[in-house]
């Protein structure tokens, strides 16, 4: 019920953290997912089959190797991978830093290399380093950083 009142009824542009998450709206009518985790190999046919059965299944990519994963197994005629590049701003849990030069040759390699396969939606950065703050202003600090390393990435 409140991710039908978080989306006012659509039923699309939700970010789940699991599969199961995903699998669970998905069966609510939902269809369109984010998978706001970085591609798991070993569970790439879990995303193949959410890819199939919706409209848009989302996913995180941060590698070169991800973007290898996923143009060695195909979609179905008609479908394509849709993802993310996922940016690490400051959390260093996962993602590439965006002024690392390799996220800029990866940024266009999903880009350039297979739109027919996969299809670059946009960035995508946590701000999970906010968790261990103990005020607003540390909160507004990072939130400032992380808008103004994606806003610098993306120009670039």
């Amino acid at each position: 019920e409140g991710a039908e009142l978080a989306t006012g009824g659509t039923r699309r542009g939700i970010v789940v953290s699991t599969l199961a998450e995903a699998r669970f709206f998905a069966a609510g009518g939902f269809d369109d997912i984010l998978y706001a985790y970085p591609l798991p190999g070993g569970r790439l046919e879990e995303c193949a089959a959410l890819a199939q059965r919706l409209e848009a299944f989302q996913l995180l990519l941060d590698s070169p190797q991800a973007l290898a994963l996923l143009r060695q197994h195909l979609l179905p005629l008609g479908k394509r991978w849709l993802v993310w590049l996922k940016l690490d701003c400051g959390n260093g849990r996962a993602g590439v830093r965006p002024t690392d030069p390799g996220a800029m040759a990866l940024a266009r390699a999903i880009a350039e290399e297979a739109p027919e396969e996969v299809t670059l939606v946009g960035v995508y950065a946590h701000c999970g380093n906010t968790y261990g703050c103990r005020d607003v202003q540390a909160v507004q600090a990072i939130a400032r950083d992380t808008t103004s390393a994606v806003l610098d990435f993306v120009t670039a």
